[in-house]
């Protein structure tokens, strides 16, 4: 027996009708769905060697969840780059020329904000063990994939949990950036002479209008460094510290420190002006804890 017209169109109407079930996308517990909800980190690669820039690229290229938006080939274009560029996460080369990686990721500390840090270093078993005690992630070249993963998925968690490193990275670096040779003696133009100072007898350096200007006890004059982040890595980071975008200090040369607003500080220093030098707010709670303000 046929059904009726008014039945059978009636059923043609309901089945086109009924909605179609919604894509579920992406499902908690599937790899698609794991991948999915990982969190996207931007990378900078520093290493001097062009091949060994372009291999860690590419291994991060094979990786779900991050991009490489900036290379540098040194310390210093490390610096520029991570500044432009803002990334999650810095991936340095421990032996790079001008600044090595470990003074790169002090120059980062200095300045209060920064990237996770992961190192990249040929076998250096004093510096593997300084990496384990300190907590701090590193890769060993040649670069393992699997290795790196993990790497990677450490940065991306504690990028998540907003976990603290800066305590463990700050030991660490003032440990190995002290392995660097550092100059004893730096020229000071005076007039139209150069005099050779010690490093550990200058006061204070500080940028003016282009310029350099270096105290000691006995003489002041320039500087042929073009900047400041050229002067300072010369000279030795436990001593020298970096607590003004202009002002470079030996902390063993102040006199007094002087509270200023907003709870920050003014150093006077031991020069026969007792020069006063702002600090910074991102130096200032490093300087209480130096000294236990």
């Amino acid at each position: 027996m046929s059904s009726s017209p008014s039945t059978s169109a009636k059923a043609t109407v309901d089945k086109q009708a009924k909605p179609s079930s919604p894509d579920p996308g992406p499902q908690r517990g599937t790899r698609a769905g794991v991948e999915a909800l990982k969190p996207s980190l931007t990378a900078v690669v520093a290493d001097d060697e062009q091949l060994a820039r372009d291999e860690l690229c590419f291994l991060l290229g094979q990786l779900d969840g991050i991009e490489v938006v900036g290379q540098a080939a040194n310390g210093m274009e490390a610096i520029d780059e991570i500044a432009r560029l803002a990334p999650d996460v810095a991936f340095l080369d421990v032996q790079m020329p001008g600044l090595t990686g470990f003074e790169v990721a002090q120059r980062l500390l200095e300045r209060g904000t920064g990237p996770g840090v992961i190192f990249v270093t040929a076998f250096d078993q004093r510096a593997i063990e300084a990496f384990e005690v300190n907590a701090v992630d590193y890769v060993l070249k040649p670069v393992d994939a699997r290795r790196l993963e993990v790497a990677v998925s450490r940065a991306r968690k504690r990028r998540g949990e907003n976990e603290p490193l800066a305590g463990q990275l700050d030991r660490l670096v003032r440990l190995m950036a002290g392995q660097k040779d550092r100059r004893e003696q730096v020229a000071v133009k005076v007039n139209d002479r150069f005099v050779l100072v010690q490093a550990d007898d200058i006061i204070h350096a500080s940028l003016a209008e282009d310029s350099i200007t270096i105290v000691t006890s006995q003489v002041s004059g320039t500087s042929n460094d073009r900047t400041l982040d050229e002067l300072q890595a010369r000279l030795d980071p436990a001593v020298f510290w970096r607590v003004h975008r202009s002002h470079l200090v030996n902390i063993n040369k102040v006199k007094e420190i002087v509270p200023w607003f907003s709870r920050n500080y003014i150093l006077r220093m031991t020069d026969a002006k007792a020069t006063e030098i702002p600090v910074s707010r991102s130096q200032t709670r490093r300087l209480r804890d130096y000294l236990k303000l």
